[in-house]
């Protein structure tokens, strides 16, 4: 997937390439209903050559979405807690000499009620702006990273995005995004049962229509959990997954305790308790989509953020 990351920077850049050498280091930040995200990444364009490196990741479990999808409201705990990761992160992006970067936040702060004053919090004691975005726009965002032409295959792709309170869901035919929706279907909110009556429906009623038409359906999944469930099965590098070995995955983990998950498979314990849930979310729709094969291309929304604020930053040199 580094190989369709590298052709789309490539693509943006490319107007710019005759005038522009750059070495630049970039930073997004997530913050999500299960965890906060930090991802550094150097880009550099030398002599018409973009290449990508990974600086550095760091995630944090707060988990937000435990507060907002039972009482509305971030705690004062978990708000405190969220300024402490954003102190650190904005010195880590310090140390490392960031001057661009953008800070993300999703359907947990989406949906707080208190998330302005929360948002003032964070800004006033850690000097960090949050911008708060639709799903839609998460769902773009994590589309920017892909490219079907590191896939040989006739097939249209199934972008399937499961988060902690959110799934996107985004057709792709021909490398182009025909149609994309976000729902308010996540591993925390299954948890919880806090799916609401009809979300599901609206599920398969998407499915159904960009299904129509299509012979063939590769699903594309991104997400913490469906990378773990990638490594667990041990499936070589950027090569498709059955649906059954999905299933048998899942089956294998839901045969054993939270404890037993932790150290059987060595899952940390944020992730020991939401990676069943995910795993039902992903089978579930690909059923729906009739697709018997996903793809785990490895990046998500900092990675998409990331290709963002570079575009940003190569139109800027232009005009100065």
């Amino acid at each position: 997937m580094i190989v369709g990351y590298l052709n789309d920077c490539a693509k943006i850049a490319e107007p710019y390439l005759s005038w522009i050498n750059s070495r630049m280091k970039f930073a997004a930040i997530d913050i999500g209903t299960n965890a906060v995200r930090l991802l550094i990444k150097e880009v550099n364009i030398i002599d018409g050559v973009c290449e990508i490196r990974k600086v550095s990741f760091t995630r944090v479990p707060l988990r937000l979405g435990e507060d907002v999808f039972e009482t509305g409201r971030i705690s004062n705990k978990k708000a405190r807690n969220l300024v402490k990761v954003m102190r650190a992160f904005w010195y880590l992006m310090d140390v490392y000499g960031i001057e661009w970067f953008r800070v993300c936040a999703t359907s947990a702060m989406r949906e707080a009620k208190n998330v302005d004053e929360v948002c003032q919090l964070v800004l006033r004691e850690a000097n960090v702006k949050i911008e708060l975005i639709k799903g839609q726009e998460e769902a773009d965002l994590i589309f920017r990273n892909f490219s079907v032409a590191t896939y040989k295959s006739n097939s249209d792709f199934l972008y399937i995005d499961v988060g902690g309170g959110s799934l996107e869901l985004t057709l792709i035919r021909d490398g182009k995004r025909i149609r994309g929706q976000s729902f308010k279907i996540g591993t925390i909110r299954s948890m919880k049962g806090m799916v609401e009556d009809g979300e599901w429906d609206a599920v398969a009623e998407f499915v159904k229509h960009v299904s129509e038409g299509s012979d063939k359906i590769m699903s594309i999944g991104t997400g913490g959990n469906i990378n773990r469930i990638q490594r667990l099965i041990r499936n070589p590098k950027n090569a498709p997954i059955s649906l059954s070995k999905i299933e048998e995955m899942k089956d294998t983990l839901k045969a054993y305790s939270f404890e037993d998950r932790v150290k059987k498979f060595s899952l940390k314990p944020d992730r020991a308790d939401v990676i069943v849930p995910a795993a039902e979310i992903y089978i579930r729709i690909m059923k729906m989509a009739g697709s018997n094969k996903i793809i785990v291309p490895k990046v998500g929304l900092c990675d998409g953020i990331i290709l963002k604020i570079h575009e940003e930053y190569l139109a800027s040199k232009k005009e100065e």
